[in-house]
């Protein structure tokens, strides 16, 4: 039997078995339940192993995440900082340049200004150029009216002529539009002495055959201009000739002026043989140039006859002042012989103040002795005085 709950009960008792069935089954679960465990366990450990490592982990990312907040917060004040002294540099900049703007503008504005008034200038200068030439233009305009007229043309080339001898002659020693013996009358009539005697100046200026040589463009038009400028030269030099070289009372000879040195040029270059035509004729062809360097050498004859007319004054007026330097000479002797005599007289005067300078200081010192020895005078000797 069996004694289970303080019972004494049968082993043959279908409970006990029951119990210890259950007891059995319960210990196998036990014993199953505490494997299982330990392979639980085992395979737990690495799972808690791995779960200590992540835990490692986590608290080292909280760690870092801790000092990546405090970088961050340090990152920010230095980025503050930062934006603040770069605010700070750029306002300073932004001022600078406002004020580089500011001077530049001013300067951008002052040389504009300048340059507007200056450029203000050139226009008012172009503006008066402009008039000038408008002007000028007007001239020639007259100046080709004027030498398209024969009449105004010779007065024009009176005029340029008498405006150089007006320049290199003096006014003495030249007539414009003298009248001669044959009742001709001259441009110009320069009183040269004889010889070579008085010579005349005419002014003749052949423009239609020089412009109809200008215009030429074919053969035939080319020397029908030749042809009528080679006939009107020829009659100038006739003309001259005939009417302005008078024996006996003007020069072997007389100038033809052409008051246009390009027309002179043309005549000397393709006419040659009016040129010695002239030369035959006593005609000398002269332009504005060569005329003026044939008055300098006019003027240099008319200062030499002046001269050799004056000479005979000029021995005069020498002869007078040699008498005058021989008179002075003769007074700067007398006066040499006074300043002698005056030097003279000075020295005998030093030597009478010398004796007279010496006798007051013997007076002074009382030297009788000395007086009545060179005197001979008798020395009298003091009165004693009585007591």
């Amino acid at each position: 039997m069996s004694e289970l709950f303080q019972q004494n009960m049968p082993f043959d008792n279908a409970l006990i078995w029951g119990i210890g069935a259950i007891v059995a089954v319960v210990l196998i679960l036990l014993i199953s339940t505490a494997r299982a465990a330990a392979r639980v366990a085992s395979l737990a450990q690495p799972i808690m192993n791995e779960m200590g490592w992540m835990s490692q982990r986590v608290q080292s990312l909280s760690e870092g995440q801790e000092r990546l907040a405090g970088g961050l917060h340090h990152v920010s004040e230095n980025q503050s900082l930062s934006q603040t002294a770069m605010l700070q540099m750029m306002e300073k900049r932004l001022s600078e340049v406002q004020v580089a703007m500011t001077e530049s503008l001013m300067g951008s504005s002052t040389k504009t200004a300048r340059s507007l008034g200056e450029l203000h200038q050139r226009l008012e200068t172009i503006d008066k150029a402009q008039a000038n030439i408008e002007k000028l233009s007007g001239n020639v305009l007259s100046l080709q009216d004027i030498l398209s007229n024969k009449q105004t043309r010779g007065a024009f080339g009176e005029i340029q002529l008498h405006d150089i001898v007006l320049k290199a002659l003096p006014s003495d020693s030249y007539t414009m539009q003298a009248t001669l013996s044959n009742g001709k009358r001259a441009d110009c009539l320069v009183h040269l002495p004889n010889p070579p005697g008085p010579i005349v100046i005419d002014s003749k200026f052949p423009l239609e055959g020089f412009e109809a040589l200008r215009r030429a463009k074919t053969a035939p038009e080319t020397q029908e201009a030749q042809r009528a400028f080679r006939t009107a030269v020829r009659g100038h030099i006739c003309a001259i000739s005939e009417k302005y070289i008078l024996e006996g009372e003007t020069a072997d000879g007389a100038l033809m002026f052409l008051p246009s040195e390009s027309v002179y040029a043309e005549l000397h270059s393709n006419f040659p043989e009016l040129v010695r035509e002239g030369f035959a004729a006593r005609v000398w062809i002269v332009s504005p140039t060569t005329c003026m360097a044939t008055l300098n050498t006019m003027r240099a004859v008319l200062k030499d006859a002046r001269m050799r007319e004056q000479a005979g004054a000029i021995r005069r007026e020498l002869g007078e002042l040699y008498k005058d330097l021989e008179r002075m000479a003769t007074r700067v002797e007398n006066l040499d012989r006074h300043f002698g005599q005056a030097a003279k007289d000075i020295d005998e005067i030093k030597i009478s103040t010398e004796k007279a300078a010496k006798r007051a200081r013997r007076l002074d010192n009382f030297d009788f002795e000395e007086l009545s020895q060179e005197a001979n005078i008798p020395v009298i000797a003091p009165i004693a005085p009585t007591v």
